[in-house]
């Protein structure tokens, strides 16, 4: 029986630089995708190789604008009609995740969409990283590798030394994520019990636990407005905490998310490259998570397990 040939590496725009990090660690260069503009805005990718019977990882997160999401969808739907035999939607942040569910009448489930448009548009595979809510992969009917942040954000906090480490959720909805972080570092946890009157503004928070004198860790799926992540931390630090910083995978950051970071109690906010930071700030280390991708890549091209890749 012949060897599988080697896979081929593809980036839409939204995610060139992360994609390019991940070709390196992988050990072959991106192939070449040519993007077509029209006047009216509409755009149409085509790859510039051949890829008849390879499998190919198709790397871009799907962030606002919605362009990001219609990219990848064409992506993919081009590589199908090239015959490409594996196709593998790379997704380190997988947008519109936080419409998991019909929480109210007449809405949306907008992440049960985005994965049928998905598999409609020709994906086998989807890689990604910390859904908003780990349900949303039962909405897929093809495989799904959910991998964890906790792989990065673990040795970098270690190295930190925290001598009175306690790890913190900003809601309730993150109490998971933070016991499972809590185990790890054997310590305990503090959660952040919000009701909002909307999306993106918090109208009431309060404290469940204990932070006087620890130095405390919150960490999340995502920062967007940053302003219950500031609330949070201004919170803690007023229940007599030693210090706050903050370890949350996708730094969306909308608005004036920066400015409020910068001015917060938090010593710093730790995220990964997920999704591009293109504001800088003194209190924001990204930590790239390319390693990670290119390592799962090679595993699922070899057919080799990645149970050994998760840290917790």
């Amino acid at each position: 029986m012949s060897a599988e040939p080697e896979a081929k590496l593809f980036a839409c725009s939204q995610s060139r630089e992360l994609a390019e990090k991940i070709a390196r660690v992988y050990g072959q260069p991106l192939g070449k995708v040519e993007i077509q503009r029209f006047a009216d805005g509409e755009f149409r990718p085509s790859f510039k190789e051949s890829i008849r019977g390879r499998r190919v990882f198709i790397i871009g997160s799907t962030f606002a604008p919605t362009d990001h999401l219609m990219e990848m969808l064409l992506m993919i739907d081009a590589a199908k009609r090239a015959s490409a035999k594996h196709i593998n939607a790379v997704i380190p942040y997988f947008g519109w995740a936080r419409q998991d569910r019909k929480d109210e009448p007449r809405v949306p489930i907008a992440a049960k969409l985005v994965a049928s448009m998905l598999e409609t548009a020709g994906a086998t595979r989807v890689i990604t990283m910390d859904l908003h809510a780990d349900p949303i992969q039962g909405f897929f009917e093809i495989p799904v590798d959910h991998l964890y942040s906790s792989t990065i954000f673990i040795p970098y906090i270690e190295r930190l030394n925290l001598k009175n480490l306690i790890i913190a959720s900003p809601d309730m909805g993150g109490a998971k994520r933070a016991y499972a972080y809590a185990k790890y570092f054997n310590t305990d946890v503090a959660i952040c019990y919000k009701q909002r009157l909307k999306p993106n503004e918090v109208a009431y928070m309060e404290l469940i636990g204990n932070v006087k004198g620890k130095d405390v860790v919150i960490v999340d799926d995502l920062v967007d407005t940053a302003r219950t992540l500031v609330k949070a931390a201004e919170l803690i630090m007023e229940r007599g905490a030693n210090s706050v910083r903050a370890a949350i995978t996708h730094p969306v950051l909308s608005g004036n998310a920066v400015e409020l970071i910068e001015a917060s109690p938090l010593e710093e906010l730790i995220v990964t490259d997920s999704i591009p930071v293109r504001a800088l700030s003194n209190k924001i280390k990204v930590l790239t998570c390319a390693d990670l991708f290119a390592r799962v890549m090679m595993s699922i091209h070899t057919n080799k397990s990645i149970s050994d890749l998760f840290i917790m």
